[in-house]
């Protein structure tokens, strides 16, 4: 897993050049909206990226993570489907009610059962390398969806400069990722996590509590300001030692986000430790990318500390295995 990580600016590197290369085909019918289909690791990305763009792009974009898609879906719908294993059994079955409802098909996928699809309807597919933890390939479904989005106009193709730009941001800060990442793995160690952020952070956030979950095989929850501010916030009553947290901050927040924070801070400091975790880069995907990194980084070292394997997944596989007997 640390390998893998390690990689992720040649990752997207990599990603960038497939995007850039890839066969995409026009809508024969103008794009009302977007629906991004996918779970687990290859799901997040479409909960990141319509975060990123919710400011740029023409039309709606939602993320649906189950066996079903909304009932608006018609051939105006562009439906991206992401499966980096191909064989995702609920994104599947999206992928097939979206092909009875003649929407505007592209998939993301490294194989499978969802390329074999793909080439018997004849839909657009971009293939990704296959073989590693969907997890960990994170770069590559991020980068397609925002070449898929700019294909279609969805959004403007200044995407791949601030892409290039996150590459070289993560590579110039590698060494300070790496000294923070240990660190605040250190303070999470027999703890469980809080993990708070900001309105359009929560993708970023999610992302990091899976990569608690898979990798250091600990639990922890995510809430966002300012919505915990309407009810989170009134749990805060009594001292837990067994709790810490942190909060994904934006350099260029919203002041008045910012100032919740500080209240924020006032009232939880009385019942737990509050780590601050503050964005690099220029443009909003070069802050998400580095968050990604130092994420994932933060995830490995405690499963390091926690003496865990990061790349096990055994009770997932069990779950597969026991569904496929149905």
């Amino acid at each position: 897993m640390k390998h893998l990580i390690a990689n992720f600016s040649k990752q997207l590197t990599e990603a960038i050049n497939i995007g850039s290369n890839a066969k995409l085909s026009s809508s024969t019918n103008k794009i009302s909206n977007v629906l991004i289909c996918g779970l687990g690791g290859s799901g997040i990305g479409g909960s990141i990226v319509s975060e990123l763009v919710i400011s740029k792009a023409n039309v709606p974009i939602n993320v649906t993570k189950g066996y079903f898609i909304p009932a608006y879906v018609n051939e105006n719908t562009l439906v991206i489907i992401s499966t980096y294993s191909g064989n995702t059994e609920e994104t599947l079955n999206c992928l097939n009610l979206a092909i009875a409802k003649n929407a505007k098909i592209v998939c993301i996928t490294s194989g499978g059962k969802a390329l074999e699809i793909a080439k018997e309807k004849g839909l657009d597919v971009i293939v990704v390398p296959g073989g590693m933890p969907p997890r960990s390939c994170l770069g590559y479904s991020i980068t397609q969806l925002f070449f898929i989005l700019g294909f279609n106009k969805i959004i403007t193709p200044n995407f791949k400069e601030e892409l290039e730009n996150a590459v070289k941001l993560i590579d110039t800060e590698e060494s300070n990722i790496h000294i923070k990442a240990k660190a605040i793995a250190e303070k999470l160690n027999n703890k469980t996590p809080i993990i708070y952020a900001t309105t359009y952070n929560e993708g970023i956030t999610i992302r990091f509590r899976q990569q608690l979950n898979e990798n250091a095989k600990i639990l922890c929850w995510h809430q966002i300001i300012p919505e915990m501010n309407h009810n989170e916030l009134v749990g805060w009553t009594k001292k837990n030692d067994d709790l810490t947290v942190l909060i994904f901050l934006d350099k260029d927040e919203y002041s008045r986000n910012m100032a919740r924070v500080e209240i924020n801070k006032e009232v939880i400091q009385k019942y737990a430790d509050i780590t601050e975790i503050f964005s690099e880069g220029a443009s909003a995907i070069e802050k998400a990318i580095y968050f990604i990194h130092l994420g994932d980084w933060i995830s490995v070292y405690l499963a390091d500390i926690r003496n865990v394997d990061a790349t096990e997944i055994n009770v997932i596989n069990h779950l597969k295995s026991e569904l496929s007997k149905i």
